[in-house]
Order: C-alpha cells, then structure tokens, then sequence
C-alpha cells in the first residue's frame, strides 16, 4: 500500500484506527504522517459508510482501499459491496467501473471469539462483478494486492489473521504483481492433489512434507483467488494425480470446497481414482471463545492427514 501510495495521487486509504493508531494490525503505521490525513483517512465506527464513502469516490476517479478492521463487522456494509459496488460495470453497459479494494482480516485460530474469528469468503464468491483474494504468503500478499489496487472494478482482499504473525517469507523491494484468478502451485505431486487456501495451505504443506518422508507425494495448490476460480490449474492436477482433498476453515456447507468439488466432477470426473473430499469446520457458527472449543472447531495438521490417508486408502 505505501509503494501504491507513492506511485499514484488518485489513491487514498480509509477505515476505522488507521490513521494516528495505524490499524489495530499496523498494516498502516506511519502512513499518516507521510500521506498526511487527506489520504490516510480515519473513519467513523461505520462500515455502511466506510464503503459507501469508497464507492462514491470510486465512481468520481478516485481508488480507495477500505479497510474493515474486521471482516465480522462488514456485514453492515452489505449492500454497498453485493448490492451496489458489484453491479456498477454491469449496470451502466460498461461505462462507468468502481476501481476500489476492500480489505479485511479474517478466520479463527486468534482467540477471538464468535465475532472477531468468521470466514466470510463464500458470501463474496457467490456474487458476480465481484473480485474475491486470500493470498497465504506474504509474497502472494504484495503482488497480490498490488494487482488489486490497480484493478478497475472491486476487489475484496481477504487477510487470515493468524498468518499475520505466523507465517513468514521472503519480499523483493521491486515493484511487482502477481494475476487475480491464478493459483499456485506450492508443492508438485503425484499421489493426491490438496486444494486449500488461506492459512490452512501451510498446514497442507507440512503435512505433505511430513509425508513425503514415507514416500507419499503430495500436490498442494493455493488457489489464491477463490473469484475467478483457477480451473485450469485444478483439473490439470487432477487428471495428474486421480484424487483430490480440498481444505477449508469455513464450514463446509455451500463452500468453497463445494464449487471446487463440483468442477471437477464436470470436468474432470474420468481421471478420478476416488470421490472428491471435502474437509472443512463443523456446521456451528463460528468461532467458540473456549480455548478448547477453538482447537476442536480450527483445522489441523493431524486432522489433515486422516483424511489423506483414508483417501489415498480408498
């Protein structure tokens, strides 16, 4: 966002703390100072107008980045975003575009409780016109949402909180993006093909390096960008590999995993050597504020690998 800010005057940024406090994750610590508070704007406790606000300046040539402190608190800022923000393109036959990122942090795993842990993603990716990112590296993250930034039409950018602290990677100080709507292909394979994204990617990995060791060779793909949906890269795997496990902190009903799962009975279904998995939260709302219930609720490396196992044992 600061490489952003520097490189073009037309963008601004604007949410709850994020001037003088600069966000309550520092992702905008200093910003203010060398922005100055036109650019780098505290906003009122209210994400209606938040994103309103960005739509508004979105249609009148400028780009903000909305931040919603957290993505449990976006649902006031609904129609703005599905109702509204979504359907400018479409709805002017082409002639107007809303150029504007709405990040937020989400997902569990924080002790965060009922309302600072949801997964919100699937409500975004069911809505054409919109642009849905979860980059899982801090590499993906940079060139990722640079792409958004500089994309013409909305962008929800979605940051799993616990990646914040715990996962670490290497950054090149150049100016770089990576396309929305290509996955990444983080390990090869060809025993079984992992889908995941998020934070639970790099659980993924350690269970396939974990793995590996007994001779098991398993691909893991982050998709990345859940809309548009890299298909392309999951069939190919597919077709590859002959079984697929797709992972997902969210509950699995109406998921991420479902549409994943669905596109490649479509498309890939000959090249199957067992049914598609799903593993994903149990169905309760999210997230239980007992440490225990948390840890019984979040994914993990050990559960991962059970369902490896009983579809590689299939």
């Amino acid at each position: 966002m600061y490489e952003e800010l520097n490189r073009d005057s037309d963008i601004v940024i604007l949410g709850e703390d994020i001037g003088r406090r600069g966000g309550v994750f520092l992702a905008t610590d200093g910003f203010i100072d060398e922005f100055g508070p036109n650019r780098v704007i505290d906003t009122p406790l209210a994400e209606s107008s938040i994103v309103g606000i960005a739509l508004g300046a979105a249609l009148n040539g400028i780009r903000p980045i909305a931040e919603i402190q957290f993505a449990d608190f976006i649902w006031p800022a609904i129609n703005q975003i599905v109702g509204e923000a979504s359907k400018v393109h479409y709805g002017t036959f082409g002639q107007l575009n809303a150029p504007m990122v709405i990040r937020t942090p989400f997902g569990g795993g924080v002790k965060g409780g009922l309302y600072h842990s949801q997964s919100i993603e699937v409500i975004f990716s069911h809505t054409p016109g919109l642009k849905v990112v979860l980059p899982s590296t801090p590499y993906d993250a940079k060139g990722l949402l640079k792409s958004a930034i500089r994309d013409e039409n909305p962008v929800i950018f979605l940051e799993h909180k616990h990646t914040y602290r715990s996962v670490k990677g290497e950054v090149p100080d150049s100016d770089y993006t990576i396309p929305i709507g290509k996955a990444d292909v983080k390990l090869e394979g060809n025993d079984l093909t992992i889908i995941s994204y998020g934070l639970m990617v790099h659980y993924c990995i350690q269970v396939a390096n974990s793995m590996k060791k007994e001779g098991v060779n398993l691909e893991v793909i982050d998709l990345r960008s859940l809309r548009p949906l890299d298909i392309q890269t999951i069939v190919e795997s597919v077709q590859k590999t002959g079984k697929c496990l797709v992972v997902q902190e969210d509950t699995q009903a109406y998921g991420i995993g479902a549409e994943v799962a669905s596109s490649i009975a479509e498309l890939a279904f000959e090249y199957l050597d067992g049914p598609v998995k799903r593993l994903s939260g149990p169905e309760v709302p999210p997230m239980p504020f007992s440490p225990s219930l948390e840890n019984e609720f979040m994914l993990n490396e050990e559960k991962i690998e059970k369902s490896v196992r009983d579809l590689l044992d299939y």
